[in-house]
């Protein structure tokens, strides 16, 4: 590559004397075709996303992204950012806005503050010789601190998330989420450095960049996915497993304003499937997952709660992993959303045995920060009574002849989570240095049904099964619950709103992926690598200023210019 320092296409505005900027219809013309490719591409890029699918606008979309942010000035790119952050996020979360608009403001500004800050970034890199290079490092770093900051952070709309079910998907095996997210820009990125070179002649850089595209999007493919089981000491190579949908009364915020009600489908609908197993028609099932949230109503406190579980549990013969919110034994005030492992009264563990507690409960959905104050001004925060306390151990639970590893709803979205949830780590006990075999992902979904978040988050499983080679049973209470294979097809899927089960043979697996075995290394070191471009093109921009002010020639006195 050459130095883009001598590419045309960076010019920013015509030169005075001095190499000062000018003001005029070429600068003002320029700065609006920016505008116009950072608006669109973020827009396009939202396309690229569930629920619309379009998977493969995204290396065109985050190719006019970059085209729009190369050679900006730097607080420049700050504003292409927001706008491409804006018009990105603002319908990626629209969903969030049936808790209110202000939420939905304030979430996409957000988001957008981030990308906001990788277009400054990606502007002021500009200079480098091998910037198509670094910008991949780069949405990689702002993914990494958008991920955990403020408040544990908020990993949706990473592009990772985008490309679950493509070409692209497969890196996921080897470098996790951040390494899908960086294929992603990268294929972007050279796209946008062929386009950026459009009138050099002979084209050379433009076929290089299609080449580099090519091998980029379909180097993946000789990744390796597995979808066979595997018998071990601990368990055998498949079982058959269930997953439960009972469905909710309403949509919406008064979803579970009938308690009672959410639970009854979840009985009757477990009921149903141990009819059908009984007459021969279905399976028996070795393991039954329900979803989060099918019980709000405590069950180690509330005795008609308890029965009616055990009930459903007796019913179908088979030890149930059930989603309950649960009082804190250690704070009165807090409370617990757990999946509890619960077995027939015939087993050899029956009644409720070991849980897993949410480890990441969601800020201002399940606990309020800044409390005190907050609820004097927004009074929806009433719908929050008592915070969601956070678990202290990794979701591993050995339910019925296989060993799980529970994430519970947007919990998928952190990488940690679930890698920690395959290798073991944070596991005691018995379980002590052991991880699932199988991924389950408990999930509420009915505050949010019909707007495009279910998708999401099901593409999110899809990625976890190919990051950890496991197949992934997710269970919603109204939808969509899914069973993904570990190479992330899905087995089957059932819609919104709609009462049934899954009832499928699936693979059980103790291999780590390379993913797993390295850990977040290639986040931080993509990470390190774009913050030491960025260090080092401000470094650039401070020696080429110095020398700039050390070559000028000095100014003439008024009297001395004047004729």
């Amino acid at each position: 590559m050459t130095s883009s320092v001598d590419d045309p296409t960076l010019s920013r505005a015509p030169r005075g004397r001095h190499g000062t900027h000018t003001r005029g219809p070429v600068a003002t013309a320029a700065t609006w075709w920016r505008i116009l490719g950072a608006i669109t591409g973020g827009l396009l890029l939202v396309a690229s996303f569930p629920p619309y699918d379009w998977t493969w606008l995204a290396v065109p979309a985050l190719a006019m992204i970059t085209v729009s942010w190369h050679g900006a000035r730097v607080r420049v790119g700050l504003l292409l950012g927001l706008l491409t952050g804006i018009a990105f996020f603002g319908i990626h979360v629209k969903w969030i806005n049936v808790i209110g608009d202000d939420a939905w403001t304030l979430l996409t500004l957000f988001c957008a503050a981030w990308i906001a800050l990788l277009a400054a970034a990606v502007a002021g890199t500009s200079r480098l010789r091998w910037w198509p290079l670094v910008v991949p490092l780069l949405w990689v770093a702002e993914e990494a601190a958008r991920d955990r900051v403020p408040l544990g952070g908020f990993p949706w709309g990473r592009l990772a998330f985008g490309q679950t079910s493509t070409t692209l998907t497969p890196y996921a095996a080897v470098a996790g989420a951040p390494g899908v997210t960086f294929a992603t820009a990268l294929a972007g990125a050279l796209l946008a450095w062929g386009a950026l070179s459009w009138d050099r002649r002979p084209p050379w850089r433009q076929i290089g960049a299609l080449a580099g595209v090519a091998v980029v999007c379909t180097a993946g493919l000789l990744i390796p996915l597995p979808t066979q089981g595997q018998s071990s000491d601990t368990g055998p190579a498949y079982l058959t497993a269930a997953v439960i949908q009972g469905d909710v009364p309403d949509t919406g915020l008064d979803a579970f304003g009938q308690r009672a009600a959410v639970l009854d489908n979840h009985v009757r609908v477990t009921e149903q499937l141990a009819a059908q197993v009984a007459a021969g028609k279905a399976p028996q099932p070795e393991l039954v997952v329900w979803p989060e949230n099918a019980s709000d109503l405590d069950p180690y406190a509330n005795p008609d709660a308890r029965a009616l579980i055990q009930q459903a549990v007796d019913a179908i013969k088979a030890p149930v992993l059930v989603g309950a919110v649960v009082a804190d034994p250690d704070d009165p005030n807090r409370v617990l959303n757990v999946g509890i492992v619960w077995g027939p009264v015939n087993s050899a563990d029956p009644g409720p045995g070991d849980f897993y507690a949410k480890q990441h409960p969601v800020p201002f959905g399940e606990w309020v920060p800044w409390r005190s104050v907050l609820t004097r001004y927004i009074g929806r925060f009433d719908l929050v009574p008592r915070d969601f306390a956070p678990g202290t151990r990794t979701g591993v639970l050995q339910i019925g002849p296989a060993r799980i590893g529970n994430l519970i709803c947007f919990e998928v979205a952190y990488d940690d989570l679930g890698r920690n949830a395959v290798t073991g780590a944070g596991t005691t006990g018995a379980l002590a240095g052991l991880g699932g075999r199988i991924l389950t992902v408990q999930t509420n979904n009915a505050t949010y049904g019909l707007t495009g978040q279910p998708e999401q988050q099901v593409a999110m499983s899809q990625l976890r099964a190919v990051e950890h080679g496991r197949a992934v049973l997710v269970a919603a209470t109204s939808g969509i619950s899914a069973v993904i294979s570990p190479d992330g097809k899905i087995l089957d899927q059932l819609p919104e709103f709609t009462p049934g089960t899954i009832d499928l043979r699936v693979p059980l697996r103790d291999t780590l992926t390379i993913a797993d075995r390295v850990g977040a290394w290639p986040e931080w070191i993509a990470t390190a690598a774009g913050l030491a471009a960025v260090a080092g093109a401000c470094l650039g921009g401070l020696r080429r200023r110095r020398g700039a002010d050390v070559g000028s020639p000095t100014p003439l006195p008024i009297q001395e210019r004047v004729p």
